[in-house]
């Protein structure tokens, strides 16, 4: 045999190799999937939650006499028991592993809706919000970091944005159901005493009642993620971090197929962590190192433009901006519901189609667009212009604006926070970043409904002004990460200062 077909042989055989990769790369398997399935029952509790607050704040103000504070607190207590979830979320993630994690999560979860189901005062109400919110802290940072780190490359982003969608799935099935189910029966919460309606009630009524008290009170997500945790597998990049190899094989085997050779991602994993292990442990003062500060100005300029944009204040309380555009809120919360899940599903489609980048500038021209509408409707019903078309407008701008936030501002940014801080800091800098996200959304979920009584026209121009900041940071900060490995995209911009 001569060189020139030694030569001639090794190409081809590195080129069998190479698209034998390429294809394993490219590989979706039952088992991807299912853990993603399982990982986003926990994204589906959060929504659910988001959209109790909107559909029962009429009926718990009205029953139990609250005041606007009373109920805004109510409100808040998620996103202010999504702080403290957020500050434990990236340690717990390292110590007891992403599974252990949402296991974890999910008795936080249970309790508060059992809480919520059967308070008979603020104080309880209160408590159930705040135990549910610690779980969706834990689960806004792990549940994205564990999509991102079983996925294949080329279809990451539309995996984790699964996260998004399902949120959007639990938000608008309780907007559906929030009209057709009195509050008493969706949250749980009466003047008479839960236990003694239940002991005068027929056998068939009781029964009855329990069913809801099951069914509207979130259990089913919570109860599904905990069983089926059992048959998923651990993050194989966290248990190459445990130095646990043999197991990040398996683990890589089993999410890529039988057949697959993870040979090669598995030493870029191996070799990776290494890298890591020769420098200090993470602490969170060393991601204010000059190296980091790309990463971390993204991932925490993202979180804040999310936030104070207004989302999490509109989706709480959308039946109050209803409500005072005289935009009747049981057709509203329809709508709503009717669009918002499709608009996610776009958003699964786009983001490896269009990319981070371009979505994420959409996504955001059109919150500032409908921001702007907003603005304008209320502030010509303030001076008794265009009175008869203002309910209509103030549809087409709540639509508009959670239309365009699902789309992407909702998720992107948990997709990009999952991908760009590498593994020796990824514990502090998810745990800064999420507890960032959480610290401005119980801002403004608190201060939303004052804000609107104020003065809503200029509570929308505030919330025109910040998306319109958002695009300009986006446009000169965000880069795209799209169909590129984890330890590529994080080397880049750890290298990028140097």
């Amino acid at each position: 045999m001569t060189m020139s077909e030694n030569q001639r042989n090794l190409e081809a055989g590195l080129l069998l190799n190479k698209n034998r990769n390429d294809i394993n790369e490219c590989r979706i398997t039952v088992a991807v999937l299912f853990s993603t399935f399982v990982a986003v029952c926990g994204s589906f509790c959060f929504g659910c939650a988001a959209g109790y607050s909107s559909m029962a704040q009429t009926g718990i103000i009205n029953d139990l006499g609250l005041s606007v504070a009373q109920y805004s607190m109510f409100g808040s207590s998620m996103t202010f028991g999504g702080m403290f979830g957020a500050i434990f979320s990236g340690k717990v993630a390292d110590l007891i592993g992403r599974k252990g994690t949402m296991w974890f999560g999910q008795v936080f979860c249970i309790a508060g809706w059992l809480a919520i189901a059967f308070a008979q005062n603020t104080i309880w109400l209160d408590a159930g919000r705040f135990s549910t919110g610690f779980a969706v802290g834990l689960f806004s940072y792990v549940i994205p970091v564990y999509i991102a780190e079983i996925t294949p490359k080329h279809v990451r982003g539309a995996f984790v944005f699964a996260n998004q969608l399902m949120q959007s799935c639990g938000c608008s099935l309780f907007y559906v159901i929030g009209n057709f189910i009195h509050w008493r029966n969706l949250a749980l919460i009466g003047k008479l005493n839960c236990i003694q309606t239940l002991l005068s009630s027929s056998l068939c009524d009781g029964r009855r009642r329990m069913i809801y008290r099951f069914l509207f009170s979130g259990l089913i997500p919570c109860i599904l993620q905990v069983v089926t945790l059992f048959f998923i597998p651990e993050s194989p990049r966290l248990l190459g971090k445990w130095g646990r190899e043999k197991e990040c094989r398996a683990s890589l085997q089993l999410l890529r197929g039988d057949d697959a050779d993870v040979s090669e991602e598995a030493n870029t994993i191996k070799e990776t962590m290494a890298l890591f292990d020769q420098g200090p442990k993470s602490r969170i003062m060393d991601l204010f190192q000059r190296r980091y500060a790309p990463s971390l100005v993204i991932g925490v300029g993202l979180m804040l433009l999310q936030q104070l944009s207004g989302s999490s204040g509109l989706m709480f309380y959308v039946g109050s901006v209803f409500d005072k555009g005289g935009f009747p809120k049981s057709i509203g919360s329809m709508i709503l519901a009717v669009i918002m899940i499709p608009k996610s599903i776009l958003g699964v489609i786009l983001v490896e189609k269009m990319g981070r980048r371009p979505l994420l500038l959409a996504s955001t021209a059109g919150m500032c667009l409908f921001s702007l509408f907003l603005a304008f409707s209320f502030s010509f019903r303030s001076y008794g212009m265009l009175d008869e078309l203002t309910p209509i407008f103030t549809c087409i701008g709540v639509v508009g604006f959670l239309s365009s936030f699902a789309i992407g501002m909702g998720g992107l940014p948990w997709i990009i926070m999952s991908e760009i801080f590498p593994m020796n800091v990824k514990v502090s800098a998810g745990t800064l970043v999420t507890l960032a996200n959480w610290s401005f959304s119980w801002i403004v979920a608190f201060a939303y409904n004052f804000m609107i009584e104020w003065n809503a026209s200029g509570t929308f121009l505030i919330f025109f002004s910040i998306c319109a900041a958002g695009i300009v940071f986006i446009y000169a900060m965000v880069p795209e990460t799209k169909g590129r490995t984890l330890e590529d995209i994080q080397a880049s911009l750890t290298d990028f200062v140097q």
